[in-house]
């Protein structure tokens, strides 16, 4: 398997975001940001497509001053992880397998898991698989589809743009799924990890693995997930957006179908779009602040 590595120059300079890079090895670098206390029981933050734990940098700050240590990873193919270069190396189970991978070399226990878009439809499958290592979940502007699901048609307007597009601009997607205008040099950031087209075959495939029919590859997969989480009894909270028109709705599912759901404090964050840690960060980490003492007791 062929593996692109962002050199480091491409990340000097970023706003709000000078944490120091943290990598491990599951077959291939991943890179993470550790901050707060190393004794803390751990928030992961797990960002999604086409952007990276950048996204998170207002929401950091806060979780750190509440005493929490906070692990923000990036996904193999973005941010400072290493990114197979062809397509074809990028599937769902395997993008699962290293973050899996992650998880058990950072041995994270009595984990918070806080997950948007893709890192829902792959920390769901996480704490499906090894749910003795999660306390509790947060689910921003995410889904866990099994292809069953009526598929919003703003997904595939972005599906085909995803495919079609001859230019990928990723800074420019992330901007435009925000209410909020991104500065220039914000827009750079998420910019920042592809330094031209050959290292963007994890952003243009993402879209083409979410399963969105019931003979997907991996639906089979998700179900089964779906198994687990329907006995999941620990906390876990919904915290979507109110301008997202790809994922509006998936918080009802699970709320119906998730036992950890029934008494919790879900709430609809306003004027926030897809990103809503972009749009509304900083309330969005009081949200999380605010569950994990609540669920604590």
């Amino acid at each position: 398997m062929e593996m692109l590595r962002t050199p480091d120059d491409r990340f000097d300079g970023l706003p709000d975001f000078a944490y120091p890079p943290n990598y491990l090895d599951v077959g291939v670098r991943v890179h993470y940001v550790d901050a707060g206390p190393g004794s803390a029981a751990p928030v992961l933050l797990m960002h999604g497509e086409p952007s990276w734990s950048f996204v998170y940098r207002s929401m950091i700050p806060p979780l750190v001053a509440a005493g929490h240590r906070v692990i923000a990873i990036d996904l193999v193919g973005f941010g400072r992880s290493d990114k197979p270069a062809s397509r074809s190396d990028h599937t769902y189970a395997r993008h699962v397998a290293w973050m899996h991978d992650a998880l058990r070399t950072l041995d994270l226990r009595d984990t918070t898991l806080v997950c948007q878009d893709w890192g829902g439809l792959i920390g769901l499958r996480l704490v499906a698989a090894d749910a003795a290592r999660f306390a509790r979940v947060v689910a921003a502007n995410t889904a866990l589809p099994t292809g069953d699901e009526r598929v919003p048609e703003a997904f595939h307007r972005w599906r085909d743009f995803s495919q079609r597009a001859p230019e990928f601009a990723v800074g420019n997607i992330v901007s435009g799924g925000c209410v909020s205008d991104l500065d220039a040099a914000v827009v750079a950031a998420y910019d920042a990890p592809f330094p031209d087209d050959s290292y963007k075959a994890g952003p243009r495939q993402m879209p083409l693995l979410v399963p969105i029919t019931r003979d997907d590859p991996e639906a089979a997969a998700n179900r089964a997930a779906w198994e687990r989480l329907q006995a999941w009894d620990k906390p876990f909270l919904c915290a979507f957006s109110d301008r997202d028109p790809i994922t509006r709705g998936a918080d009802r599912v699970f709320r119906e179908r998730i036992p950890g759901c029934a008494g919790q404090p879900h709430t609809t964050i306003t004027r926030a779009g897809h990103f809503l840690q972009e749009d509304r960060g900083e309330t969005l980490a009081t949200v999380v602040i605010d569950f994990i003492r609540g669920s604590r007791g």
